[in-house]
């Protein structure tokens, strides 16, 4: 059995707070306790989340499924999917788990030729693309734990130099990544059935979206999709993402211009037109609002 990791000494996030905006370069790392009363709406982000799940249950909406978790599950979500934490009355309160955030520029210094390690994140679970739940065998998992703990470690010897640190996570990174990504395309380990519950009127809604983007987009239009009354689907809608349905489109378009810059093929002009913003000062307010710079130094940074 791997040897005991000292665990008093893990970096810790309130579970009421609801930040989901990364302060330092490269990756971050918590360890959460209890229900979060943060994090209650959809949201996403430009950067990569791992949930690990060390003690008791948890439950996480990825777009249109509702994954159930348990001790030693991983959930993995992917840049840009809608995610929210799923409550469950008296479930949670002993959940315990580790969170960490990286960022695209940080997995892509960590690959080689021919070895992405972000494409755990891209692979196929229950239908879904990029937000995956996975069960490991005892063995792997308390291996990958022991690299989420180390990097959660709040410090090392007091007299290691900060530079030798940075060696040491990007080594456990490396190593984390490689082995989940090895884990991960086997396919034996994802949840089955049983573990998760689909939200046929959230995946409805979205392929609509999807489909009519560059269009205007009428609640009246959203709520046909799903067979119900205008004010129905609103408050049910609300109910289960924790956003409204306009506030739902708005971020379905800013995902999609996202990518767009990200891939940086079109102008910024093209882009915001086609993603159904009427005028550039309204695609300009609200993506600077999602990402915190405007779309222009978005794509610049790529």
């Amino acid at each position: 059995m791997p040897k005991k990791i000292d665990e008093r000494r893990l970096r810790r996030m309130e579970s009421s707070d609801e930040r989901q905006y990364m302060m330092k370069d490269g990756f971050e790392i918590y360890e959460k306790q209890g229900p979060p009363t943060g994090a209650l709406a959809l949201h996403y982000h430009n950067f990569y989340e791992i949930i690990y799940v060390m003690e008791g249950e948890f439950s996480s909406l990825i777009e249109d499924q509702t994954y159930n978790m348990k001790k030693g599950d991983f959930l993995l979500i992917d840049c840009n999917v809608m995610h929210k934490y799923h409550y469950v009355e008296k479930k949670h309160d002993g959940s315990k788990r580790i969170v960490l955030w990286i960022t695209r520029q940080m997995l892509e210094s960590l690959s080689t030729d021919g070895v992405d390690l972000s494409a755990c994140f891209g692979r196929k679970g229950g239908g879904l693309q990029g937000g995956c739940a996975y069960h490991f065998p005892i063995y792997y998992e308390e291996m990958l734990r022991g690299f989420l703990i180390k990097l959660a470690t709040s410090e090392l010897i007091e007299a290691e130099p900060p530079k030798a640190r940075n060696v040491l996570d990007r080594g456990y990174l490396t190593l984390f990544f490689a082995y989940l990504n090895v884990l991960c395309a086997k396919g034996e380990y994802l949840f089955t059935a049983e573990n998760t519950v689909d939200h046929p009127m959230v995946e409805a809604v979205s392929d609509y979206i999807e489909r009519h983007l560059a269009e205007t987009i009428l609640v009246e239009d959203l709520a046909q999709q799903v067979h119900m009354s205008k004010y129905h689907f609103l408050r049910k809608f609300k109910e289960l993402t924790g956003m409204t349905a306009h506030s739902f489109v708005t971020n379905k378009r800013l995902i999609r211009a996202c990518e767009a810059l990200r891939e940086g093929e079109k102008s910024i002009t093209q882009i915001y037109q086609e993603t159904g913003f009427g005028d550039y000062s309204s695609f300009l307010r609200n993506f600077r609002k999602a990402y915190g710079v405007a779309p222009g130094q978005y794509r610049d940074s790529f």
